[in-house]
Formats: C-alpha cells, structure tokens, sequence
C-alpha cells in the first residue's frame, strides 16, 4: 500500500539551480547526476561532436557510434526561426479583446522542449506527433544545435509530420510554457495580440528567461502586447468563447488586495465577456489552477474531476454543485461529465502530486489527454469519448511529467487561427 502514496520518479524542475547551502549542494549534486544531465545544462553542448555526446550518454538514440550520431544530425534540417533576445513588441493599445475557446480553429501549439529531464522525452514526442498531425507544433529551444537534436530524436521515432514542426530559437527556464507564455486575444477585426499576465517567478533559481518569453516571442511573430496587471497564470484562465470566463479561486491568493467585484471590473478593461465562474481552489495542490479541476468541453459541457478523494472531496463537491447551479453567459445550463480522481501521492516524500484528467488540450478536432498508467485511465478516455464524440481522443503518457505538478495543458499553448 505504501507504494501507492510514496514513489521516487524524476522530479520535473531544475533542482540542481536551487539556491542551497553549500554543504547540501556537496551533498545532493551527485545524486542529481544520476538522473538529469546537469553538466549539460552548466555547460550547453557548443558543436556536432558534443551534442551526439550528450545524444548517446542520456540513451536518446538508437546509434552507439559518435561519428554516426554526428553524420545523422549534419543530414537533419529542421524549419528553425532565431528569434532575437532584445526584442520588443509593439504595445495593444485597443479595443476589448475577445478569447476564443481551444476548440475553435488553432493555427499552432507551442511546446518547451524539457532538453534536461530525458525521462520526459517520450512525453514531449507524443505531444509533438499529436499535434503536428493536425496544427504546427512550435517547439521552444536555446540553439540551433538543439533543435537538430530533437529533430533526430523524433526522427527516430518516425511518428511527427515534420512538415508542421518549427523551432524557435528562443530561451526559456522550464516546460511550464502554460504558466508563462501569451493568453492570445483577438480584436473585433481579427487581430491577434499577446496578452502578457504577471509572472511571478520562483525565488530559488532563476526564470528570467520564462518571464521575458511574451514579449520576445511575440515581437518576432509580429503580434502587439497587451498587459495584463493579474498576478496569474494561464493555466487559471478558461474560456468559452461565447462570453464565460471560468477561473478558480486561486486568483484570490494570487492578488489579494483584488475582491470578487474588482476583479470582474479590472477584467472587463481588458477582454470583451458577459459572466465569470470562480471556483474553489484544491488543497494540497500547488498550482491552484483551474485546468486541474476542470475542462471545458464546449460551451455547454463541463468534464470535472469527481469528488472521491479523501483530500479534496469537499472542494470538488462545492466546484460540482456550482456547475449544476450556473448557467453559461448564454443562459444555457451545463451537461456535466464526472472524470476519475486518482489518489495524490508524495514523490520523494516531499513533492504533494495531484494527477488530473481535466489537464487535456483540444485543437483541431483532437482532444489530448494526459494518462498516468494506473487503472482509471481507460475510465478516463472512455467518459471523453463520451462528452466530445465528435473528436478523436488522443491518450498521452503523463506519469513523468506530472510529478512537476502538471501534465498535457500545462506544457503547451495554443494560439488561434
């Protein structure tokens, strides 16, 4: 029983950055070794010969040989764009701006290629082929080397439509590109701009990198910059399209000289809608953020984790009851699908992680949704198959990546057509 609650997979954050006492580090820094390349990241592969290294040490291709590995990634060319470090958008200084729903037309996905955790390769590959097939899948990396990297990576797997995968030569700190990356708005004639939240950045290693990514991304691709005076994250934000924001709790301790009232009346300066829906926020769970509680299947359906866990029963229950209660900014009631809640566990008896089903993404007829190799997954694909009958249900094996507190709509964002 005790495997259930206590496990000891590869923790998805860059512990060895952490600010720590020296004495700990000397410590702790060889264990590290063992299971994430953090030579690698101190001191990033700078030719052919060097990454084919770091390729064959970390088991990431099928070729044992160095010089093999070097010929393979001199015959790869990937689509790559070198997005400038300075860049500077121009500011939105506009009408209201519209949030279109996820399962409208999307042009593209972005992805940040997690390059120094390989145990979460295989989750990014799949991402990537998921996507690919039927958007363009913009893949985050620090080089250009890198992205020949990845390039033979999928390559090997022969599984991604490299017609629609381009790399952006663009620094970011971690995977969590839902937390920082652009909440996209549409003006009333059709413009797309970025709409840059506050990110607020860890204190003990540095995201800079992450915190800059909106303006620098969106300054390349031509898109004007909206701030967003919220301490938030993407991840907290859903929205119809017809009018309804849903959002959890969490916003509250995020901003906490915001009330219910001021919120709705700050929100209502930046994006055009009619309702929002707060939720309770989960305990035990350290993003508060509501794609871990809910997903928004359409305008009028609702898949919610079910409240059967013994930490978050009452949560889940009051989120429920204010799902059958409300109605949607049309007026129209939801149709609410219950989706399976595995049990939380401790990984290395320190990290609290909340596996969720609602952690999913939609495009392009296509619904990507996270699997954790336990039992309740196939209850899982079953009841979205139920609730969205009109998509293919795409499962992605999420049981690395969410020991980092999230899964498939966590490490990606979408940008509309």
């Amino acid at each position: 029983m005790w495997h259930d609650l206590l496990h000891f997979d590869p923790v998805i954050y860059p512990l060895w950055r952490r600010q720590l006492p020296a004495p700990l580090k000397t410590i702790l820094e060889p264990v590290m070794r063992q299971f994430y390349p953090v030579h690698t990241d101190r001191h990033e592969p700078q030719d052919l010969q060097e990454m084919a290294r770091f390729l064959a040490d970390w088991n990431l291709v099928q070729e044992r040989n160095l010089q093999t590995i070097v010929n393979r990634l001199i015959e790869v060319d990937p689509q790559i764009n070198l997005i400038p470090p300075d860049g500077e958008p121009i500011a939105y200084d506009g009408t209201l701006l519209h949030i279109p729903a996820q399962w409208e037309q999307t042009e593209r996905v972005l992805v940040s290629w997690g390059r120094m955790y390989p145990k979460i390769y295989p989750m990014h590959a799949q991402l990537i082929e998921a996507i690919s097939a039927v958007a363009i899948c913009e893949v985050l990396v620090p080089s250009a080397l890198w992205a020949k990297a990845i390039t033979l990576y999928l390559d090997n797997r022969g599984l991604a439509n490299t017609n629609n995968i381009q790399f952006s030569v663009l620094r970011t700190d971690d995977v969590w590109i839902r937390d920082y990356g652009a909440i996209m708005g549409i003006t009333p004639d059709g413009q797309k701009v970025a709409v840059n939240a506050i990110y607020d950045v860890l204190p003990t290693y540095p995201q800079a990198d992450d915190n800059g990514m909106v303006n620098r991304w969106a300054a390349y691709h031509g898109y004007p910059v909206q701030p967003l005076n919220l301490h938030t994250e993407g991840g907290n934000l859903w929205s119809d399209g017809q009018g309804t924001l849903i959002m959890s709790a969490q916003i509250f301790y995020s901003n906490p000289y915001y009330n219910r009232d001021r919120l709705i009346e700050y929100l209502h300066t930046v994006f055009e809608f009619e309702k929002v829906i707060l939720t309770p926020r989960l305990i035990l769970e350290e993003t508060g953020h509501i794609d871990l509680l809910v997903k928004l299947a359409n305008a009028e359906t609702i898949l919610i984790s079910e409240a059967s866990s013994f930490s978050t029963e009452d949560m889940l229950r009051q989120a429920k009851r204010i799902f059958e209660r409300r109605t949607n900014a049309k007026g129209q009631a939801y149709q609410i699908f219950e989706l399976p809640t595995p049990n939380l566990y401790l990984n290395w008896g320190a990290y609290t992680i909340r596996r969720a089903y609602t952690n999913s993404l939609t495009v392009n007829g296509r619904v990507l949704v996270p699997v954790f190799d336990i039992p309740s997954d196939d209850i899982a694909l079953a009841t979205y198959a139920k609730a969205m009958p009109d998509f293919d249900i795409i499962p992605i094996d999420s049981s690395i990546g969410i020991n980092g507190g999230g899964a498939v709509h966590c490490m990606t964002k979408e940008v509309p057509l």
